[in-house]
């Protein structure tokens, strides 16, 4: 007697059990994968241009958080610190300051530590007038968006600093649409 014919499965049902299995176990690892390794997400309004524009597709890298640690200039994805709902949106952001610095947004330029900071992955001077200073504290991030244009970005200028556990990954690569595709 066959090891089939000692489980009572034969034929198709044999077939119909080891693709369930096998489908089961995919779906495991997928769902452990996006829970802490990485996830797609996708780009819902203009206040990352010119960098991100809406309805890209972005690749969420999680475990970063788990085994790195973020840095100025990452754009991350992260709970929106002003929405009191418990459904939470998400926002696009670039950390732009850290733990410990110093920010302040004078005639249109920002400055970091004292610093003047040049950054090109902005195409203009920050319209919505001057800020700060103000000090990261431990444990938090000052993040902007990209686009300065007045009114463009809700960011740590309107929500202050961000603490580090609403940062759910950083934003890696533009995976769509494929003409866009670049490492960010």
């Amino acid at each position: 007697m066959s090891k089939e014919e000692r489980s009572g499965l034969s034929g198709w049902r044999k077939e119909l059990w080891d693709w369930t299995k096998s489908l089961v176990v995919a779906a495991v690892i997928v769902l452990l994968l996006k829970a802490y390794v990485f996830q797609l997400s996708t780009v819902k309004k203009v206040s990352m241009e010119p960098t991100l524009h809406e309805n890209e597709w972005l690749f969420v890298n999680k475990i970063v958080l788990k085994l790195g640690s973020l840095d100025r200039g990452d754009v991350v994805i992260l709970k929106d610190p002003s929405d009191g709902t418990d459904h939470k949106e998400y926002l696009v952001k670039r950390i732009v300051g850290v733990p410990g610095d110093t920010l302040e947004v004078r005639d249109g330029e920002l400055y970091i530590n004292g610093d003047l900071k040049v950054e090109p992955y902005t195409d203009v001077k920050i319209e919505d007038g001057n800020f700060g200073p103000t000090r990261v504290t431990p444990g938090h991030y000052f993040v902007m968006g990209d686009n300065r244009h007045l009114k463009a970005s809700r960011d740590s200028r309107a929500f202050k600093e961000v603490p580090a556990d609403m940062i759910k990954g950083r934003a890696d690569l533009i995976v769509w649409p494929i003409t866009r595709w670049a490492k960010l």
